[in-house]
């Protein structure tokens, strides 16, 4: 993939994927969760160019490197519909809901239970934006052309909490399902957890 893209027009893959390239560095840059990665494609290197970028990196390094290159690659000229769609309505997309890569909505669910506020400002320190759904939503963009809604339904009297992560109905024009489910369950990570028992603060 790597030698494909050295090999792409510079102009054709950024007008595609929505992303700026930096002719003196030879890279381009990409919006990720409100921060930028720099992709050089000759020296086959990502990096993180803003503070907290290096962390989309490390963490689930392979899949989202992989994420990146995919997109750059195949992302189509289309844009955001603003139509929403489940991840179950993709091609495929019974691997969302099935064995262990269903989604850790239960997870997010229990962790903002009661507090929705605190939702709200995880999404905006992912760069993302508030939307009118549930009782808190945030739109967050894993990639430029991949917007993706994370809605919650806060805990009362009769009903837990509940957690819902939806894509934009033009996602698969950019990426296949298997890797836009690498995007939905990274994007699902980066909303802080609490620390589990007995661990030591970083």
């Amino acid at each position: 993939m790597w030698d494909l893209l050295a090999t792409s027009d510079p102009a054709e893959v950024a007008g595609r994927a929505a992303v700026a390239f930096d002719p003196a560095g030879g890279g381009y840059r990409v919006p990720v969760f409100g921060r930028t990665l720099s992709v050089h494609p000759e020296g086959r290197r990502i990096m993180g160019l803003d503070p907290g970028g290096e962390v989309f990196l490390e963490r689930c390094a392979g899949f989202f490197r992989l994420s990146i290159l995919w997109y750059l690659l195949k992302a189509s000229s289309l844009r955001p519909s603003g139509t929403l769609i489940r991840p179950s309505q993709l091609p495929g997309g019974d691997i969302f809901v099935r064995g262990s890569h269903v989604l850790p909505l239960d997870a997010l669910a229990a962790t903002y239970a009661t507090r929705p506020h605190d939702f709200l400002a995880a999404g905006a320190a992912l760069g993302g934006r508030p939307a009118r759904y549930g009782d808190a939503a945030v739109v967050i963009s894993p990639l430029p052309k991949v917007p993706t809604t994370v809605l919650l339904w806060t805990a009362d009297d009769e009903f837990p909490a509940r957690a819902d992560l939806l894509l934009d109905a033009t996602c698969s024009a950019h990426l296949p399902t298997d890797i836009l489910w690498s995007l939905a369950q990274l994007s699902l990570l980066q909303f802080p957890q609490p620390a589990s028992p007995g661990s030591v603060p970083g």
